[in-house]
């Protein structure tokens, strides 16, 4: 067996452990701190809104240009007075988005383009994106998004409980507002594309939780008719039980993710891919992380604030000060034993002659 694979096997059995729910102030610390970072990202510098967001239009030249991308930005930036985004393509044409213009401004830019890049205006291809696309895009995916929380606090709370709903649905905002606060830091463009990988990494974040939250509720049944374990220590064996398939499978997610962002969209050059690729990366590792230092720690601190929780807690510990201190006093009894103990040298003294002269004075035989 594999060494991760005995530590996942060792995890499950409870033979080891880290205390994932006893740290989880540590934890809720760390994702605040991420979090307002990504606040103050959306507010400082907000989200690279796409063309297909603000409107514009999209120049493609023929193939097989011979200006650079950097030299192409320039003259496209020069001619709109707006920035402006170049991709070159696999056929070797350029691909120049301008957002913001309209009909007549695209015209004029065309003209000017096409003398820059030495083209006949008429091999310049033009396309006018209006702004009203896009906004239907996010509309529905808002309306998406609203739907599936819903749905998902509303399984929750009948598969499981309300509970477990509440500490799901924070975790998935945790997640949302990170991905999108890194968009906002890092200044990759906000497209469809990046839509679709936001809404799917909820799917991903929410399976790890309910797959813990599983655990969880199995072994907390009758949780009240033992003085064993806490609700806490539970929490904690469940996520230490599940701890090395959740690695397994958000590591195997994102390989894939991270050829399509570091090698497609970095060392090849395919810009596209990053749209998706980058929410679909962050979102991944967010969720993996909120389900298990966010979601079921959250959980375990709501469940504590139960009477019949509190009162088992308060059996526990009563418990565990019992042992704790009747084991102290058989350690301090049998040191205490060993040192009355006298110390014995030499042969022993042999025991009293049992006969018929027991009790007698020593003497002549009658």
């Amino acid at each position: 067996m594999s060494k991760l694979g005995n530590l996942g096997a060792r995890l499950h059995r409870g033979e080891i452990s880290y205390d994932f729910v006893g740290k989880r102030k540590v934890w809720y610390g760390v994702s605040i701190l991420i979090t307002i970072t990504a606040i103050l990202g959306l507010a400082v510098r907000g989200l690279n809104m796409g063309i297909e967001f603000q409107g514009g239009a999209v120049f493609t030249t023929p193939t097989k240009m011979s200006t650079s991308v950097a030299k192409a930005e320039e003259y496209a930036n020069e001619a709109s007075g707006h920035q402006s985004v170049v991709q070159k393509l696999g056929n070797g044409s350029l691909r120049i988005q301008i957002a913001g213009i309209d009909t007549d401004q695209s015209d004029r830019i065309k003209q000017e383009l096409a003398k820059d890049l030495n083209l006949d205006p008429e091999k310049l291809a033009a396309d006018l994106v209006g702004p009203s696309w896009g906004e239907q895009i996010a509309n529905k995916a808002w309306e998406g998004l609203a739907i599936f929380m819903i749905l998902v606090v509303i399984y929750l709370a009948i598969a499981f409980e309300w509970r477990m709903a509440i500490a799901a649905l924070v975790a998935l905002i945790h997640d949302i507002t990170i991905t999108t606060g890194i968009y906002a830091l890092v200044g990759f463009e906000v497209t469809p594309g990046t839509v679709i990988g936001l809404l799917t990494i909820l799917g991903y974040s929410l399976y790890d939780t309910v797959v813990v939250f599983d655990s969880l509720k199995e072994q907390t049944k009758d949780i009240t008719k033992q003085t064993r374990w806490t609700y806490s220590d539970i929490a904690n064996r469940s996520i230490n039980g599940t701890l090395v398939r959740s690695i397994n499978t958000t590591v195997v997610a994102l390989l894939p993710v991270a050829g399509l962002l570091f090698i497609g969209g970095g060392f090849l050059g395919a810009g596209t891919l990053n749209d998706i690729s980058l929410s679909l990366f962050v979102g991944l590792a967010a969720g993996a992380y909120s389900s298990i230092f966010i979601a079921t720690p959250l959980v375990a601190d709501l469940k504590e604030r139960e009477p019949a929780m509190k009162a088992l807690t308060k059996r526990v510990l009563a418990k565990r000060a019992q042992a704790g201190a009747e084991e102290d006093l058989a350690d301090r009894g049998g040191d205490d034993a060993d040192e009355a103990a006298p110390a014995v040298v030499g042969p022993r003294s042999q025991p009293a002659a049992r006969g018929r002269g027991r009790g007698r004075t020593p003497g002549k035989r009658r």
